[in-house]
């Protein structure tokens, strides 16, 4: 499962053995909370299977704000990094496998990883794919409409809709699941 970093950082096979030894592989139900809002994140995660979302509390109501698949990383990075409370809760839409790290173990990583010249430059790739995704999503709330913004969805991450339940997709688009409703009878 994680072979796929190895390209990313030209290490000896047993080099790798010993960081692969720092994760643990999980497996949990659907629905599983694993970082609530205002809490300290103390893990990070990969995801072999499943599906997770990322979310927060507005006055009662769940706004989703993005989705995670396989072969994708996971956290509250600012909680994790600066040991600060997290601003969203991390869930588990479908069963999921995971392979969890703890921070101090990511630490001892990256400390070693950060000698090698290329490693900075990935990890900064993928913190600025990561902005680029909140700020192409945030934009999209002033410049579409939420018909728009369900289009784009479709275009952009197909697996969204084939994977997600409607009231999550609703959440993440702004909108009720009424509304999502409307919008997809008059697209049909």
């Amino acid at each position: 499962m994680l072979d796929q970093f190895r390209d990313k950082f030209p290490l000896s096979k047993d080099k790798w053995d010993e960081y692969m030894r720092y994760y643990t592989r999980i497996e949990v139900p659907a629905h599983t909370i694993l970082l609530n809002e205002g809490d300290v994140s103390k893990n990070a995660f990969i995801i072999e299977k499943g599906c997770l979302r990322l979310w927060f509390n507005n006055n009662g109501k769940d706004i989703t704000f993005q989705f995670f698949f396989e072969n994708e990383a996971v956290s509250s990075a600012e909680s994790f990094n600066k040991s600060i409370p997290s601003l969203f809760t991390i869930e588990t839409i479908e069963p999921c496998i995971l392979y969890r790290i703890h921070k101090n173990d990511m630490e001892k990583i990256l400390k070693e990883l950060n000698e090698h010249p290329d490693t900075k430059e990935y990890l900064l790739s993928i913190a600025f794919e990561r902005q680029f995704h909140y700020m192409k999503h945030f934009l999209s709330f002033i410049r579409d409409t939420p018909t728009q913004r369900y289009i784009n969805l479709i275009k952009e991450k197909p697996q969204i809709i084939q994977r997600i339940p409607q009231h999550y997709i609703a959440s993440y688009l702004g909108i009720t699941p009424v509304s999502l409703s409307r919008i997809r009878s008059k697209l049909k």
